[in-house]
């Protein structure tokens, strides 16, 4: 079958905060950009993040990047890249500055500065106190960032295809990523898009959990079409759990309201924080509140008829705070909590919502893989930026704000590369022959299934099943138990059918589409998880308690061809400063 084609300088696959800061540069450039989005760009998930974009800025308080380096590094309890750390954290203040001036409402000092408030792991004198780094507009800092550069890219005339999922990537003969297949939701229209490069900004894949912060949206599409085009997906056993989703609800309540002032409570009242982390207490890292947090309910201390939570309290700092600084918050507790927390605390726990791992970049959006001894071998033509990649600055445990960093800092540095790169690479390469027949043979099958299981059942099933075996803790039963059931998951998924196609029109096809990519995700988390003998960031064990940096102080590369493990180096040598050695991580 002859697919329509259209030509492009470079194909950016989603419409979120990374997506729309590599477009920007691109199109403010005078090159020819597609943009793809499930949803209108400024419904994409960076919408949902709260609490602000980490930045040693200073406005507060004494800060230096190179703290925030140290930060970042201790919160990835070090399996983070050092250069690309540093590139990072060096970079924060230009890319916080620059939104600013692309007209994004922080709030504001007196004397007219952004304000900062304090975030979870950020200190200052590396470790010493608890420091203000989180540059925020209330709890919306997404929203607004999302939608200052989603204004951006319409003044810069950069191209949209609202509501398209790209289905597969295309590489030539070379290996070269030179296009990919998408297809427009409304009508089931399939076309190729040919290219000069492809940039992979898709986001997570929170979904492969039952209980997520993250939007139905995400289900691991760049990662799918990553893995079905040979490449292999980096350190996927490393998932947060956000300490402050709502109980019940999932929805998440951000850190900025412990950095507010806001503290953690169990049944009997206590301030539990305390014991677990002496020092930063309610704001020590992610991970480490979490298990605080399980530990308490565990030993029977949660709050409520089954004992399953604690409580936020936030009452004591009063509605003025309260509703200038964190009215999203009010208005989340009021709706999905039942609470008002100017009145009485919200029932939180921890949830799903945000992966580490991804597809191995470098800190230029580069996608490496391992080729002919070389580690870092570059795929030439491809690009991945934001949550679907893994450069990684964030290593076993994603530090608060740093999320937003990331898009970015990233998001910009894989445009400014892309601008250059274009200029050595000014011709777009052949596509091949059978371009659009692997896609068009996916959804045939999908298309004329007529039994086997619902794609929804299968789907909760694949979400039951990495619930229960790759939650907060693990032990080496639940995960091979876990890694046997996803296998048989697997094999489900290639047999799912849509019901009642005509009446559902192309939503079942998506979501079959969906399920695809979500299996490689899940499969790639348990398998990865299970083949970890450590404890290490969010991949805590309580067969293997201690970190094992002299057998595990390595990156997790998972393959999906023969569904088989391989390893590589964690780099610990920055571009300028001396390395930051491995050492227990306390807070």
């Amino acid at each position: 079958m002859a697919l329509n084609k259209q030509i492009f300088d470079t194909l950016i696959v989603g419409g979120g905060g990374s997506g729309l800061r590599a477009a920007l540069q691109l199109a403010e450039a005078g090159h020819r950009v597609a943009v793809f989005s499930k949803v209108f760009p400024t419904r994409s998930h960076t919408v949902a993040a709260q609490g602000g974009i980490g930045a040693s800025l200073g406005n507060m308080q004494e800060d230096n990047w190179l703290w925030h380096m140290y930060d970042t590094i201790k919160g990835s309890d070090y399996l983070g890249d050092q250069d690309a750390i540093e590139f990072m954290c060096r970079k924060a203040t230009e890319v916080v500055y620059e939104l600013e001036h692309f007209g994004m409402p922080f709030d504001r000092n007196p004397d007219g500065t952004i304000y900062q408030r304090p975030f979870g792991g950020h200190s200052q004198n590396f470790g010493e106190k608890p420091v203000q780094r989180a540059c925020a507009a209330a709890d919306r800092t997404g929203h607004a960032m999302l939608h200052t550069l989603y204004q951006r890219n319409v003044r810069a005339r950069c191209q949209f295809f609202v509501e398209w999922i790209a289905l597969d990537l295309i590489r030539d003969y070379e290996g070269a990523v030179v296009g990919l297949v998408a297809m427009e939701m409304e009508t089931g229209q399939v076309m190729l898009f040919q290219s000069k490069a492809v940039v992979l900004a898709t986001g997570g894949a929170g979904r492969i959990y039952r209980s997520s912060t993250n939007a139905y949206i995400n289900t691991g599409d760049g990662m799918g079409m990553a893995a079905r085009a040979g490449i292999p997906l980096e350190d996927m056993e490393f998932w947060q759990f956000h300490p402050t989703g709502v109980a019940g609800a999932g929805v998440l309540i951000t850190e900025g309201v412990r950095g507010e002032g806001g503290i953690l409570l169990n049944s009997q009242g206590e301030r539990f924080m305390e014991r677990y982390a002496p020092t930063m207490k309610d704001l020590a890292s992610r991970d480490v509140v979490s298990r605080a947090m399980d530990q308490e309910i565990k030993e029977g201390r949660g709050v409520g008829p089954e004992k399953d939570h604690v409580l936020l309290k936030l009452d004591h700092l009063g509605p003025e705070v309260i509703n200038k600084r964190l009215p999203g918050i009010r208005e989340i507790a009021i709706k999905f909590a039942h609470v008002d927390p100017i009145k009485e605390p919200i029932p939180v726990v921890p949830t799903c919502h945000y992966q580490m791992g991804g597809i191995p970049t470098n800190y230029y959006g580069q996608v490496v893989v391992p080729k002919n001894g070389n580690p870092n071998s570059i795929v030439p033509g491809l690009y991945a930026i934001g949550e679907c990649a893994c450069v990684s600055v964030h290593g076993a445990n994603r530090l608060g704000t740093n999320s937003l960093l990331d898009l970015l800092v990233f998001g910009k540095s894989a445009g400014d590369h892309l601008v250059e790169w274009l200029k050595t690479n000014p011709q777009h390469r052949d596509l091949p022959k059978d371009a659009g027949d692997y896609s068009l043979s996916r959804l045939a099958r999908i298309d004329s299934s007529s039994s086997g299981e619902s794609v929804h059942e299968v789907g909760q099933e694949l979400r039951r099943t990495v619930q229960n075996h790759a939650g907060v803790f693990r032990t080496e039963q639940l995960l091979s138990e876990g890694v046997d059931k996803i296998k048989e998951v697997a094999e489900r998924v290639k047999h799912t059918h849509v019901k009642d196609k005509s009446k559902v029109f192309n939503t079942a096809r998506i979501e079959a589409l969906e399920l695809e990519n979500l299996i490689i995700v899940a499969e790639a988390t348990l398998v990865s998880a299970e083949a970890r003998k450590e404890s290490r960031g969010a991949h805590a064990r309580d067969d293997f308690k201690e970190r094992d940096d002299k057998n595990w102080l390595k990156h997790s590369l998972w393959y999906q061809e023969g569904n088989r493990m391989d390893y590589k180096p964690v780099n610990l040598k920055p571009l300028t400063v001396e390395s930051f050695e491995p050492k227990v991580r306390v807070y």
